[in-house]
């Protein structure tokens, strides 16, 4: 793992509110010259700890839209049972995210779409596309809450900074 110091952690921590910032913003906000600044920009890229750059959109001033959370139980637990389902979700756009689980369901699955006619044909192809999908349960969001923006990185680093000291 890459050693990251307190600029470093500024450097993310402002990239993951503002993407968009000027390199020379960034600089001045975390107290560097711009060449500095950027030459750690590239190496945390370089390094793999920023993936990308992205735009947050308003999707309910664009288009009607449900959000979804599928909870899926696999028949199989083998790994090219696991393999083939996520091949198959890779390839679907409304599947927006999906995340591996320990307990009683082997993913949780969260989908967009249009509205519920919409989800149910996707839930449809998933059945007829044979992937292992042997149980699913639906949960509609009624309303966002809490949405992830941004990860508490010194709230992680700190916590791990603490567990080495004891």
């Amino acid at each position: 793992m890459l050693k990251l110091d307190d600029r470093d952690l500024k450097i993310l921590s402002i990239l993951q509110r503002e993407g968009r910032i000027s390199k020379a913003a960034l600089a001045e906000r975390v107290n560097l010259t711009p060449a500095p600044c950027f030459e750690r920009l590239k190496r945390l890229e370089k390094a793999g700890i920023i993936t990308g750059y992205r735009a947050e959109v308003a999707l309910a001033r664009i288009a009607p839209h449900i959000v979804v959370f599928m909870a899926a139980e696999l028949e199989g637990h083998r790994a090219e049972n696991f393999q083939l389902f996520e091949r198959w979700v890779q390839k679907v756009d409304e599947i927006v995210g999906c995340w591996a689980v320990g307990g009683g369901f082997d993913y949780i699955l969260q989908v967009v779409a249009r509205d519920i006619d919409a989800y149910q044909r996707l839930v449809d192809r998933l059945l007829e596309a044979r992937v292992g999908l042997v149980r699913y349960f639906t949960y509609i969001v009624t309303k966002p809450v809490k949405q992830p923006r941004a990860m508490p990185l010194e709230t992680l680093l700190e916590s791990a900074g603490a567990r080495q000291k004891n």
